[in-house]
């Protein structure tokens, strides 16, 4: 990621925070409305469901000029999602829901850069949670 790119993730991840629970609502009600079956691998409260995501979010957002610190805990959270029956594919409509969702909640605000930013982000997320023996780079 450039440091523009991750400028404009940290700066509109800041606009989020204040309305992360409406947020993380819209992002679940994105992730079902795109795959259905994936309503099956969550159990208990989705509200704090919703914290846990916002949380994480906001761990990886304010990590991201310390990927030496960042990528083990996306290691181990990717290995527990494994236990939680997450497919690799799944992480594609987690994307699509998380971008859906932020161009929902940033409205305008959202402009191309930003979409291009978090797809960015996401990118790395997600290889990293996937890892094998290729970590990613957070470098341009």
């Amino acid at each position: 990621m450039t440091p523009d790119q991750i400028r404009l993730v940290q700066s509109s991840f800041a606009q989020v925070k204040p309305v992360a629970s409406a947020a993380a609502e819209a992002f679940y009600r994105r992730l079902f409305e795109l795959d259905p079956t994936l309503r099956g691998l969550f159990h208990g409260s989705m509200a704090q469901q919703g914290e846990r995501l916002m949380q994480m979010i906001g761990a990886a957002v304010g990590l991201l000029g310390r990927p030496e610190t960042l990528f083990p805990v996306l290691h181990a959270l990717g290995a527990r999602h494994v236990g939680y029956g997450v497919r690799p594919a799944h992480y594609d409509t987690v994307g699509a829901a998380l971008l859906q969702t932020l161009s929902e909640m940033l409205g305008n605000g959202f402009t191309a850069g930003h979409h291009d930013a978090w797809a960015a982000l996401f990118g790395v997320v997600k290889q990293e949670m996937l890892y094998t023996d290729a970590p990613a780079s957070l470098a341009a």
